[in-house]
């Protein structure tokens, strides 16, 4: 047998048909590759191109083009968050903001003070009665009058009627006469508000104080405006029946503390509390073993629970009626009990009258 013929390898094959011994791809693996195949070339012949051109990679004499860079990423969106501001708190949502971070910024150090009676006028302002103006203004939609008669400066003590069946018209008052006067008012409570948990140290906290006549002195003396509700308990739970016919004031102690300072009076009449909760029952014997005043039947209460302590959104008119001076009464005239008697029976009687001049000028309960 002969010996084997040797074909080195790459060599073009066996020298015979279809053997050209070609150095190029045929037409049949042109075909195969395609598109791929032609851009492949046309990369290629566009690289080397580039490397003749003027200013191509490698020629010290004319610089590179610059490369195309990346966008740089969007800074944070002030602009938007601004507008968020604005949307979410009005044209001053700046002011509110910065506003609500100092007090946090209080808060934390500790940067704010409580006066002897535990009143925190920077809680009370910042988020207690933002909390009420709400209700005040769009749910009871509260119309007020005679607020020239509440002095801009020194002492006055505001006697208001009470009712309800929940003292809703002590807040409600508080807040229309921060908004009037930018003063706050701070109101005497009875004690069964600071015996109860968490409600007691935040009427403290509020402006509130216990109802004797010794802080109210000295609340009047410190020249504070001091707000007081003298039919307490039986003017918040008289039935609905009784709407508007105002209880016994008491023995006058309001008018022996307003005597002793030389405050004014300033009558106050409130419509529309008593629709909030309209009382029609009083479950007494609960109420005695809770050792409270009564516990309210309403309509709503407590019928559907929790949802019945939702307030009815009646329409409020508050008024302020003319100061009456105390300052003009000789001394000691406040241990004098008939007038001290009269003086009451004068406030009592003016706020009543107001009432059913109000009672008439008020189109609808709830409009």
């Amino acid at each position: 047998m002969a010996d084997a013929d040797v074909i080195p390898i790459g060599s073009g094959g066996r020298p015979g048909r279809g053997s050209g011994r070609r150095t190029t791809p045929s037409a049949a693996a042109r075909a195969l590759a395609g598109d791929a195949g032609r851009a492949k070339k046309s990369r290629n012949r566009a690289s080397d191109a580039s490397t003749d051109r003027p200013g191509a990679e490698g020629d010290p004499g004319v610089e590179a083009p610059a490369t195309e860079e990346r966008p740089a990423e969007a800074p944070f969106d002030f602009a938007g968050l601004e507008r968020a501001v604005r949307s979410l708190f009005g044209e001053d949502g700046e002011r509110r903001v910065a506003e609500w971070l100092a007090f946090l910024r209080r808060r934390l150090t500790g940067d704010y003070e409580l006066d002897e009676f535990g009143y925190d006028r920077d809680l009370s302002d910042q988020v207690l009665l933002p909390l009420l103006r709400p209700m005040v203004e769009k749910w009871f939609r509260v119309e007020v009058r005679g607020i020239e008669n509440i002095p801009t400066d020194g002492s006055a003590l505001i006697v208001a009627n009470h009712s309800g069946t929940m003292p809703l018209d002590g807040l409600v008052t508080q807040v229309v006469v921060a908004d009037h006067t930018g003063r706050p008012l701070r109101t005497l409570a009875a004690d069964l508000v600071f015996q109860t948990p968490f409600v007691g140290e935040l009427s403290r906290k509020g402006g509130a104080t216990l109802a004797n006549n010794d802080d109210a002195e000295r609340l009047l003396r410190q020249g504070n405006l001091v707000g007081v509700w003298p039919e307490g308990f039986k003017g918040l739970g008289k039935p609905f029946a009784e709407r508007y016919k105002l209880q016994r004031f008491g023995r006058g102690g309001f008018v022996s503390a307003a005597m002793r300072t030389g405050v004014p009076i300033v009558p106050c009449s409130i419509v529309g509390a008593e629709e909030i909760y309209p009382l029609v029952g009083n479950i007494a014997s609960l109420a005695r073993l809770l050792g409270v005043p009564y516990i309210p039947i309403t309509p709503f209460f407590p019928l559907l629970g929790p949802l019945g302590l939702i307030p009815l959104p009646s329409k409020w008119l508050i008024e302020f009626g003319e100061p009456i001076r105390t300052d003009e009464f000789p001394e000691g005239a406040a241990d004098d009990p008939m007038l001290v008697f009269n003086v009451t029976d004068q406030v009592r009687e003016t706020i009543q009258q107001t009432l059913y001049t109000l009672l008439m000028q008020r189109r609808s309960v709830f409009f």
